[in-house]
């Protein structure tokens, strides 16, 4: 069913109808909208509640209808109750198609809000898409999900942040940061002190094996955009440490994981855990690739050969091509220069003391060395959790059910993408949480789970 209706203004929303923008916007050729200082007047009227602009009228859609738009080429969203139409703009989306398609035909609003940290500026791609909003007699979320629980979770978000427990410790990036640069000249010196003979390789290998992981944790937070305020220095760091010194592309790995992060144990949405055909996880890749019969691989052995092949090419092979062919196939010529440097530097510094032939072989060698490293911390605590297909989930049970085991065996950020609270701050938020509530009951992913938080307590 739709209706329309004719919208007041003063009541914080927006007032832009289908395909229409704020007064003196303009678009660049990819649709990407350039502000000046009229349109940032008119949203800022808007923000405050006052408005001069004509009111235009808006759709009034029903979930019914809403939840038909979940095709690849017709996608809807529904974001604080405003409905928008992506399908012709997905393409052009900077987190990548597939996120929106995961999302097509439910509301994504704590989904937004997690993987924006500059809602204000995605604002202004958003106005051109908006068609309606939800018909006053609707829920804000689809009728399945606990809709308790999500205004719970959303007053727990408030309160964190009126706490600034989203604010990143700079200096422990610092010297997390420094430490993997001070491991690189390490190696460095002691290959010229002592020269390249095998119980230095063994020892700089090593050393640079530690350099590689700690790196993979610091890109993964700073992927996330967790700690710089602004985007932009995110990610000009994300392409230093993911492509500069490890030799991967960043628009890989922001595109594969925050697939992931969106859908986690999803299949065939989550990335990560799609794995075939070598090794078949859950309930339903089996059945999948049952119905396709292969017979050259013995897939009641797989989890003997996982421990041979597995963990030890998952960075040197499988993240390696992956990068690489991502990297040609959608021409990512920055990240393909920002690789290039990593290949140059390893180059310059280790080629001189093992030719070229042997500096390849350092590279992959330290690959080798940390892939199993990394797959413990990552995949661990996934691969054991519950796989499904697709469940309309609400986004914190979709996170907490499949995410929050991770704190036990790594203590880097992945609870929530986005600019987001490390599991070190988890504990400081229930002391926080139960000083502020006055009583000893604390707030807990479990409390969230069972009963959500009452009276925001």
């Amino acid at each position: 069913m739709t209706m329309k209706f004719e919208e007041k203004c003063g009541d914080n929303e927006s007032l832009v109808g289908r395909n229409q923008s704020y007064p003196g916007e303009k678009h660049q050729p990819k649709g990407k909208p350039i502000t000046n200082g009229e349109a940032e007047f008119y949203a800022k009227q808007e923000a405050n509640g006052k408005c001069s602009v004509p009111r235009k009228r808006l759709n009034m859609y029903t979930w019914q209808e809403i939840q038909r738009h979940n095709q690849e080429a017709d996608q809807w969203l529904v974001i604080n109750r405003k409905v928008y139409n992506v399908s012709s703009w997905a393409d052009r989306h900077p987190g990548g198609r597939r996120v929106l398609n995961h999302y097509a035909g439910e509301d994504a609003t704590d989904v937004f809000r997690a993987m924006h940290p500059e809602p204000d500026i995605v604002q202004l791609y958003l106005k051109p898409l908006l068609i309606g909003e939800l018909a006053p007699g609707e829920h804000s979320q689809e009728r399945h999900k606990n809709s308790q629980l999500v205004k719970d979770f959303q007053e727990l978000r408030r309160i964190i942040e009126s706490m600034n427990m989203f604010h990143a410790n700079l200096g422990f990036f610092f010297l997390h940061f420094a430490q993997i640069l001070m491991l690189e000249m390490l190696a460095w010196l002691l290959l010229y002190h002592f020269g390249s003979g095998w119980p230095v390789t063994i020892f700089i290998s090593f050393l640079l094996t530690i350099s590689q992981a700690q790196s993979s944790f610091l890109q993964h937070d700073v992927g996330h955009l967790s700690i710089f305020k602004k985007s932009k220095w995110n990610h000009v760091m994300h392409k230093f440490v993911m492509c500069h010194l490890k030799g991967l592309s960043a628009n890989w790995w922001n595109y594969r994981h925050f697939q992931h992060h969106v859908k986690p144990n999803i299949y065939p949405k989550d990335p990560d855990i799609d794995m075939g055909p070598l090794f078949l996880l859950g309930d339903s890749q089996p059945v999948k690739y049952g119905k396709k019969k292969i017979k050259y691989i013995n897939y009641e052995k797989q989890h003997l050969y996982f421990y041979m092949v597995g963990l030890p090419l998952l960075m040197p092979v499988y993240f390696n091509l992956q990068s690489m062919q991502v990297m040609y196939l959608r021409r990512y010529w920055v990240d393909i220069a920002w690789v290039s440097s990593f290949y140059i530097r390893y180059f310059i510094t280790f080629g001189p003391y093992y030719g070229i032939f042997g500096t390849v072989l350092l590279i992959y060698l330290v690959k080798f060395l940390e892939s199993p490293w990394i797959a413990y911390v990552t995949q661990m605590s996934h691969i054991p959790m519950r796989m499904s297909t697709e469940e309309n989930r609400d986004w914190l049970s979709t996170q907490v059910m499949m995410e929050f085991p991770r704190e036990n065996l790594s203590n880097h950020t992945d609870l929530e993408p986005g600019p987001s609270l490390d599991t070190r701050g988890l504990w400081g938020l229930q002391f926080k949480m139960r000083f502020e509530c006055g009583h000893r009951q604390t707030v807990s992913m479990d409390n969230l789970m069972g009963r959500g938080l009452g009276n925001g307590c």
